[in-house]
């Protein structure tokens, strides 16, 4: 860990009053040249330090993101993924041979990924792409091809699947007690003309981590802080996902406390959802 610069001066200063041949060096002005020299040498140390510190900072991260058989690991290449490249022989790194950094940024389609191991010793590797600020799986031949470099790169013996669905859904029945003189009957704000109660709850699942658990009492919190909200009484949260089996939605189930997304992201089905505004 890098020291400050007065800890440096400080030393400096030190080793000075053993230096005999150094006693003349006795001004005590802050400007006096000799101390003003201990300052440039002092602030010359602490940037190199700090220079030290990043470097030691990235080599722990490279070296964290570079431990095989760990979901860590499979992550960070299911994010270095690249659409339309080849791999280097014998590697499990691209050939960007040619191709300019726009080309290179615009084939990383995976944005974001989580990588957890299910009960049978599973890799489960869940995707997906964004467009327009929305979360959204990758398309068919993406796909085929995500899993194809997935094989190829994958330790041996190491059993992986691919989760590329479309969001988890929400569907949710509100109370929304309100302050008449912030918002309207149908929870417009009376001076912005937005609707707050819905823009907390898309926040609450923008701001969750990519395969975040859902909290019911944190989204239940997210809206008390919304203006004009005196009491929300969230009545029922239900979710349902995609059947491995039929790739149509299941049943929706009913989240009493918590819920991580099948899917690894939420989207709320606003369709199905009521909420009813009512004046207190």
């Amino acid at each position: 860990m890098s020291r400050s610069i007065q800890e440096i001066q400080e030393l400096i200063y030190q080793a000075k009053t053993q230096e005999p041949a150094l006693n003349e060096l006795n001004s005590t002005s802050k400007v006096a040249i000799w101390r003003l020299w201990v300052y440039i040498i002092s602030v010359a140390i602490w940037s190199l330090e700090k220079l030290f510190d990043l470097h030691r900072a990235d080599i722990d991260i490279r070296l964290a993101e570079l431990t095989p058989h760990t979901a860590r690991w499979y992550r960070s290449k299911a994010l270095a993924f690249q659409y339309g490249f080849d791999l280097l022989p014998e590697s499990d790194k691209f050939n960007n041979q040619g191709h300019t950094e726009e080309q290179i940024e615009a084939s990383k389609i995976v944005k974001y990924s989580a990588v957890v191991e299910s009960e049978d010793g599973r890799l489960i590797v869940k995707i997906a792409t964004e467009s327009g600020g929305r979360l959204l799986p990758i398309t068919e031949d993406q796909h085929n091809a995500f899993k194809g470099y997935i094989a190829e790169i994958k330790d041996a013996g190491v059993r992986a699947t691919v989760i590329n669905y479309l969001p988890d859904k929400l569907v949710l029945s509100l109370d929304v007690y309100y302050d008449p003189l912030v918002l309207d009957s149908n929870g417009m704000d009376i001076l912005s003309a937005k609707l707050p109660v819905k823009e907390a709850i898309e926040t609450y699942l923008k701001h969750l981590p990519f395969n975040g658990e859902l909290i019911v009492a944190h989204l239940v919190d997210a809206l008390q802080a919304v203006n004009g909200v005196k009491i929300p009484h969230l009545r029922e949260v239900k979710t349902a996902w995609i059947d491995p089996n039929t790739h149509g939605y299941g049943a929706f189930e009913n989240i009493a406390v918590s819920q991580i997304p099948y899917s690894g992201y939420f989207e709320v089905d606003w369709n199905a959802s009521q909420i009813r505004y009512i004046a207190r």
